[in-house]
């Protein structure tokens, strides 16, 4: 008989995600969470930080001159599918990677809304991102009105099925659920509505990728906050979170990062 293969849960990773907010000025907030993150508090899980693309180089040399590099990771917030081109206003992977971020998110739902971001899209941007050795963070959710008809599963399935390339791994991928809903009204899914969802994504990542399905990362998006932090943190396949308007200010960053202190 032979033994079953245990897998451990995926480390946790706590990203923020700053949206299109915060100048220089903004980089107080930064210095004071690597103080914390490089002071006593222990933290289980990784950090990161994906502010504006105006920032990623600042933010960078303010943590190599605080030596906090393995502390906080940045990450950009988009980027387009083509290495290079005549593409006004958009930002290569290759970009970012120069800019020293290690990650960037990909199909967020503000994305998909306000530029038609469509999975085809967010697929070919996923390539990209990990043909310049990036990691790929890939939102997936459903409106209200998705939710209210039942079509959750049936949403984020078709959304995970088409934004994910092959060539995916738990190294170099991490999904994000984000009902649409939630994100910046305040509004939270129940524990029991997070819990169905996260384990319906981790169900079909190990049905395409096996083992490697199993071990990446699943976070949750939508409003998340000191409050409320732990108890969803709690949930299962949940492995973390993609923090919104509560990554802007270290001290409420600081209180979801507390949901994993040891």
């Amino acid at each position: 008989m032979s033994a079953q293969k245990t897998i451990k849960a995926p480390r946790p990773l706590i990203a923020g995600n700053w949206k299109m907010n915060g100048t220089p000025a903004d980089l107080k907030q930064i210095r004071a969470l690597i103080a914390k993150l490089s002071g006593k508090s222990r933290y289980a899980c990784d950090t990161m930080i994906c502010p504006p693309a105006t920032l990623l180089a600042p933010m960078a040399e303010l943590r190599a001159k605080m030596k906090a590099s393995r502390q906080l990771a940045l990450g950009g917030q988009d980027c387009h599918a083509n290495a290079s081109g005549a593409h006004t206003g958009d930002i290569s992977a290759d970009m970012l990677k120069q800019a020293k971020a290690s990650a960037v998110i990909l199909g967020h739902s503000e994305r998909r809304s306000d530029h038609g971001e469509t999975d085809k899209i967010v697929k070919a941007k996923v390539e990209a991102a990990l043909k310049a050795g990036l990691s790929a963070i890939i939102c997936v959710g459903e409106s209200l009105k998705e939710r209210k008809s039942g079509d959750t599963l049936k949403v984020v399935g078709k959304q995970l099925r088409g934004s994910l390339p092959d060539g995916c791994t738990s190294a170099n991928t991490v999904i994000a659920y984000e009902p649409v809903w939630a994100i910046g009204s305040g509004l939270t899914p129940t524990t029991e509505q997070v819990a169905q969802v996260h384990l319906a994504l981790r169900k079909a990542l190990v049905r395409r990728f096996g083992d490697e399905g199993s071990n990446m990362r699943i976070l949750y998006g939508g409003s998340v906050k000191p409050s409320n932090a732990q108890e969803l943190m709690a949930v299962p396949h949940v492995n973390g979170a993609l923090v919104g308007g509560a990554s802007l200010k270290a001290n409420d960053f600081l209180g979801i990062l507390a949901a994993y202190k040891q």
